[in-house]
């Protein structure tokens, strides 16, 4: 098993990066949308200089990359004092997979201005469930799960047992399996957590992620993170998904809201 830095490192080659995708970060036969994420942005980093932190990233995913060799392009677009913004595109055998527009800062620990969103109230760790990557009756592995630790809060499981949730929520804590801290690129996997919202209401088909916008607002500390995850709607085929982080200090971490087909 890889690492994330391992999983997601890039290497320069004339008009950008070369990237090895990690089947092992994976929902089935795709690849997470959380990790193609992460792979971009750390192109990204590596040409931001002064800059080493992504702040928010907006990513739309064109058609899903198979494991093994892809291309990461990136444009600076603007660089400010504060701030600079660039383009970014993961391409596989010359066809684009994933769009993004990045912007790079400094992220610090300091402790917030102001504060509205207060710390998710979930039980301890060890009391809620571990996510195994292949549960009994399951039609495919969450290779996913292997790497990245889902500890939910068995409020939320009632979906698993015959009774989907009529909540639209789930909440619980993410480790990354390998016992590194989260980072500010790491965070970007953490912000697409499973299972879909989808799946809890008791709709089984696939929730291919169409756009997903993450905001990193701090430097995670040290330990696992509380995540929760709600749904406004379902319409049309489609539904929104919001996710929120705080790390282990309590602090609020990173944000995101996708858009997601639903697959009935």
């Amino acid at each position: 098993m890889q690492t994330f830095s391992e999983a997601t490192a890039v290497h320069p080659v004339d008009g950008g990066f070369r990237a090895d995708l990690d089947p092992q970060w994976g929902v089935g036969d795709k690849l997470h949308g959380g990790y193609l994420m992460a792979v971009i942005a750390r192109a990204v980093t590596a040409t931001a200089s002064g800059f080493p932190h992504p702040i928010a990233m907006t990513t739309t995913f064109l058609r899903p990359p198979r494991p093994g060799g892809a291309q990461v392009a990136v444009e600076l677009l603007r660089a400010g004092r504060g701030s600079a913004q660039f383009r970014a595109r993961l391409s596989q055998d010359g066809a684009a997979c994933a769009e993004s527009l990045v912007t790079q800062g400094v992220l610090d620990e300091a402790a917030p201005w102001w504060s509205g969103l207060p710390t998710p109230a979930l039980p301890a760790e060890e009391e809620c469930y571990l996510l195994p990557s292949l549960p009994p009756g399951a039609a495919f592995p969450v290779h996913l799960l292997d790497v990245v630790e889902h500890r939910l809060d068995p409020t939320c499981l009632t979906f698993a047992m015959g009774h989907p949730s009529t909540t639209g929520q789930i909440s619980g804590y993410l480790r990354l399996a390998d016992g590194t801290d989260w980072d500010p690129l790491s965070l970007l996997v953490a912000l697409d957590p499973t299972p879909p919202i989808s799946l809890t209401l008791g709709i089984q088909g696939w929730a291919p992620t169409i756009t997903l916008t993450a905001y990193l607002r701090r430097l995670p500390a040290a330990g696992p993170l509380r995540m929760t995850m709600q749904s406004a709607e379902v319409t049309s085929g489609r539904m929104d998904e919001t996710a929120q982080l705080w790390d282990a200090a309590g602090a609020l971490v990173a944000q995101a809201t996708q858009l997601a087909a639903v697959r009935f």
